[in-house]
């Protein structure tokens, strides 16, 4: 629990404190001194009796009572240390920068571990080991420059890098950012990204709290518990955006399914930040971006007018917006001609506005009027102004300095002139104003903040997470008794296809008609009941096409007895599968298991467009409606689904009610490790599923209880969320039926 003594301190000693700040424990020492903490600072060093002019303890037990330490001392020092603050000394907030702890061996885990006992028993918060420390509007608790500019309503920044913090920090500073919080959490021993989304969710007031929260972040221990708490604080008004590193995949996964080889934690980490509502970033410089646009009133619509006196910026600028999905309307009639009789000749009101290297404050003021009350077809403006160095541009800062608080719509300021305006910039910036300095870089930050979707966990589900769904949430539609059944009754490995269409119809997937035949006569006579054409795959084989045990459009009793003779002395294959042909598009959904994320659902089109384009759409399960129809509608080839040149489409609804069936499946199974139905075939009228395959993977549920324990450890988290979802699925299923 993170708590007051951590965050509001009366008092701190620096454990480790210097004279020499280039050295941790000096300059933290030298930051408290400079940063006009209220209450009592102390030192101890034992080598010096006076440091940064302050009386210095040779040791902690000579200390008085005090409520937080910040430690720059060796590792192997830190228990015998922290035990004497913790123990004897009332010291609840603990602030380890050292390192030599977990990050480096199991000397050091041990260690680490014995620090978070002794803090843990007696309510204390740690943050570190291996950290570049905590600031907030309290206190500078940090070794690091530069300092924030710092407000109570500026952003809370997470971050698990302290190095990587440090240059962020740099970036945003530049662009005019506040901050309210710093929480460098190092090794994560006890208190963690999670900790701090869910103290920030816990305490939110509307009234006092920061609405802007940025993550950097290298490991998600808990993502049910992460995407509780970033959701929540989403519904509440925050806005977060997150860079998360670390998700690329050395080599490539051996899996069965087309799921499974186009999954990796990097797609379940997308679908996590997606499904919290949360911006994702790739570099600092985008974070900071995406953070200066959180700064500015939110964008409602996606029609922007581009402001600007250069033309280049300007293209470029309409490139990156209209490359992401905004809109540039063109603006004409009687309102532009009355803005373009106030402007100088030769300027253009069109969209992008062009007011010209010539133009003045004045007319900038009448363009940003204009488009705040004359053109409704525009939902905001991005203003590009520079400067050769010729004149200062106050007039034209001030100009929009006044309008970015008096419009309603908002206006993002573009300033490139870093070096020729660069008092002007700056006094912009003291003012309370975030700038952007790159025009693409804004263009592309702003088409993604705008297509960031909501939170789509549901608001009064408080036990949520991203791997379980409520059995009462499930569709009508599905029969958990019967999937209960036949996943209570398999073994480890692949279903057989009776099973596979049992689980399937369960759910409320339509399956073509088919049936499993040992012998060329009961082929024949299947194929006949069925009606021609028929299709013919082996069973056995999990890639039945890769040794030509899949045979089509079969339509007459010669064929099926030729194919069943040729298909039966493939290697493994134990029987043949008949269905009827059927026609229509071919789609595909799967899902795979994703260790401790739970299950990701992937859907889009069959064929060649997963085959080769692998034109995929993802979510974490349980997945709603409104994801669903999110996801295929995000697809590349979403136009053939609606249907082009007066082709057929696919039953969008259908689509997205099998998607969901998946999901639902998913947390009525949660044994399920990996699934795909490929092909689907969709028409305007609805979706069979014509071919399917599961292997279904054990489960340890015993292995939840340690999930506490484990800590970070994956299998705990994973065995936990699913063994939870088991019970629920058992307990539940009788009152949740079809």
């Amino acid at each position: 629990m993170i708590n007051a003594k951590l965050l509001d301190p009366k008092s701190i000693v620096v454990v480790g404190g210097s004279d020499d700040v280039t050295k941790a424990g000096g300059k933290v020492l030298k930051n408290l001194l400079s940063g006009g903490f209220p209450g009592d600072i102390y030192v101890v060093n034992p080598k010096a009796p006076v440091v940064q002019g302050l009386k210095a303890f040779a040791d902690v037990s000579l200390l008085p009572r005090t409520d937080l330490a910040v430690i720059a001392v060796q590792a192997r020092y830190c228990p015998g240390i922290v035990r004497t603050l913790a123990t004897e000394k009332g010291t609840g907030g603990v602030i380890i920068l050292s390192a030599g702890f977990g990050e480096e061996n199991e000397e050091g885990a041990a260690l680490e571990k014995e620090l978070v006992e002794i803090i843990s028993s007696t309510g204390g918060t740690l943050i570190g080991p291996n950290c570049i420390g905590f600031l907030n509007n309290n206190y500078h608790g940090v070794f690091t420059e530069p300092i924030p500019r710092l407000s109570p309503k500026g952003i809370d920044f997470i971050s698990g890098s302290g190095a990587t913090a440090v240059f962020i920090l740099e970036t945003a500073i530049t662009g005019g950012l506040p901050f309210s919080s710093v929480w460098s959490v190092g090794n994560s021993a006890q208190t963690g990204v999670e900790d701090v989304l869910e103290h920030l969710d816990l305490t939110f007031d509307a009234l006092t709290s920061s609405r802007i929260i940025l993550l950097y972040i290298e490991n998600i221990a808990d993502p049910q518990r992460f995407l509780r708490h970033s959701s929540s604080l989403i519904r509440k008004g925050c806005r977060v955006a997150a860079i998360k590193a670390g998700s690329s995949e050395a080599g490539s996964r051996a899996a069965s399914s087309h799921t499974g080889a186009m999954a990796s934690p990097d797609t379940a980490v997308d679908g996590l930040l997606r499904k919290a509502g949360i911006v994702r970033c790739y570099s600092r410089t985008d974070l900071a971006t995406v953070a200066a646009l959180f700064t500015y009133k939110p964008l409602k619509g996606k029609r922007i007018a581009v402001v600007t006196h250069a033309g280049g910026p300007a293209v470029m600028l309409t490139d990156a917006l209209s490359e992401g999905g905004m809109e540039i309307p063109r603006l004409s009639g009687p309102s532009a001609e009355r803005l373009l009789e106030k402007l100088f000749p030769g300027s253009s009101v069109s969209n992008p506005v062009d007011f010209l290297a010539t133009g003045t404050a004045e007319q900038l003021g009448h363009i940003l009027d204009a488009c705040e009350k004359d053109f409704e077809e525009i939902d905001a403006m991005a203003v590009i102004f520079g400067s050769p160095g010729l004149f200062p541009v106050d007039d034209v800062y001030n100009l929009l300095h006044e309008k970015i608080r008096s419009c309603k719509k908002p206006i993002y300021p573009i300033l490139p002139s870093v070096i020729n305006v660069k008092r002007e910039i700056a006094d912009f910036i003291s003012r309370g104003n975030a700038i952007f300095t790159d025009e693409v870089l804004f263009g592309r930050a702003l088409c993604r903040v705008n297509a960031t979707p909501a939170p789509a966990v549901p608001e009064k589900r408080e036990d949520v997470t991203a791997g379980a769904s409520d059995m009462n949430d499930i569709s009508s539609r599905t029969d958990i008794r019967v999937i209960r059944d036949v996943i209570d009754g398999a073994a480890d490995g692949y279903l057989t296809p009776d099973k596979v269409g049992l689980l399937l119809r369960a759910t409320g997937i339509k399956t073509v008609p088919e049936s499993v035949v040992t012998s060329a006569g009961a082929a024949v006579r299947t194929s006949a009941t069925m009606g021609y054409p028929v299709v013919m795959k082996v069973v056995g084989p999990v890639h039945k096409s890769d040794i030509g045990g899949v045979s089509l459009n079969i339509g007459n009793e010669e064929r099926v007895r030729t194919e069943y003779a040729r298909m039966m002395a493939l290697p493994e294959v134990t029987a043949i599968l008949i269905q009827k042909m059927i026609t229509g598009h071919e789609l595909f959904c799967g899902a795979t298991r994703e260790g401790r994320f739970g299950h990701l659902v992937m859907a889009g089109m069959g064929g060649i467009f997963i085959e080769v384009f692998k034109d995929v759409a993802t979510a974490l399960a349980p997945v709603s409606d409104m994801e669903a129809r999110a996801m295929i509608r995000s697809l590349k080839a979403y136009k053939i689904i609606k249907g082009v040149r007066g082709a057929d489409g696919v039953s969008e609804e259908a689509f997205v009610r099998v998607i969901t069936a998946l999901s639902d499946l998913l947390a009525a199974a949660p044994e399920i490790a990996e699934m795909d139905i490929n092909p689907l075939l969709g028409t305007p009228d609805g979706i069979v599923a014509v071919d399917a395959r599961i292997r279904v993977g054990s489960l340890q549920p015993s292995v939840g209880s340690q999930n506490q324990a484990a800590g970070n450890s994956e299998v705990g988290s994973l065995q936990s969320s699913v063994g939870s979802q088991n019970q629920a699925a058992g307990n539940r299923g009788a009152s949740v039926k079809k």
